[in-house]
């Protein structure tokens, strides 16, 4: 009987007219088979661009669409405020148009020297108050009329003006800041039409007298 040798493992079959080498497994990839990831890459790298790009996009638009918003409600924040400004103007207005007549009985009775105690007290305060709200009085005496803010009751002509003049305040006017609540209420003098007639006159007479002097002194002689 023939005993196996122990510790020698049997080789494999080798073909005849082949080398060991070549029963090895080949570690090298074949030129396909190398190409076909790297195609994958790059068509993997044009989808990661492509989404990029429009990622992109899609963020510019939502940003142009997010200051878009931002102007218009900055717009509108502005509108409002102007428009409770308005609101609040006009009610002042109205309510200070409403003292009015008040502030016309306390302003006769001070040229009647009968503003006088608590009453003195009272109109004092209010006064102050409306002071306070942005009412303002305005029309005095010698200033020149204007249509704007006044308001002619009385016409006169008078020699010692040279342009239409309130020469008297019937009513003073008030405003709230740039609005006028009421104008002033004046009687006006006018230019003396007599006057510069004769004034024109008077100038024209003088040379032609000069004139007539110089034409006679050649005759006298």
């Amino acid at each position: 009987m023939t005993e196996e040798t122990p510790g020698f493992d049997e080789k494999p079959d080798v073909p005849s007219g082949a080398t060991p080498d070549d029963a090895e497994p080949q570690a090298a990839a074949s030129p396909e088979e190398g190409a076909a990831p790297a195609g994958d890459a790059n068509a993997q790298i044009a989808g990661l661009t492509a989404q990029l790009d429009q990622t992109r996009k899609a963020l510019e638009e939502r940003t142009a669409d997010l200051q878009r918003l931002q102007a218009e409600f900055q717009n509108y924040r502005r509108r409002v405020e102007r428009d409770r400004i308005t609101v609040k103007e006009i009610a002042i207005a109205n309510l200070l148009t409403e003292l009015l007549p008040v502030l016309d009985d306390i302003g006769r009775a001070r040229e009647h020297g009968e503003l006088l105690g608590g009453f003195k007290s009272v109109a004092e305060s209010l006064e102050t108050v409306a002071a306070k709200m942005g009412l303002q009085q305005f029309g005095k005496e010698g200033e020149p009329f204007d249509p704007t803010i006044h308001e002619a009751l009385m016409h006169s002509y008078a020699p010692d003006v040279t342009e239409t003049t309130c020469v008297a305040i019937l009513q003073p006017g008030y405003r709230f800041g740039e609005r006028t609540i009421r104008p002033a209420r004046v009687a006006v003098a006018e230019p003396q039409p007599g006057a510069q007639t004769v004034k024109a006159e008077g100038t024209d007479e003088a040379p032609a007298a000069g004139d007539d002097k110089e034409s006679g002194g050649p005759d006298e002689g």
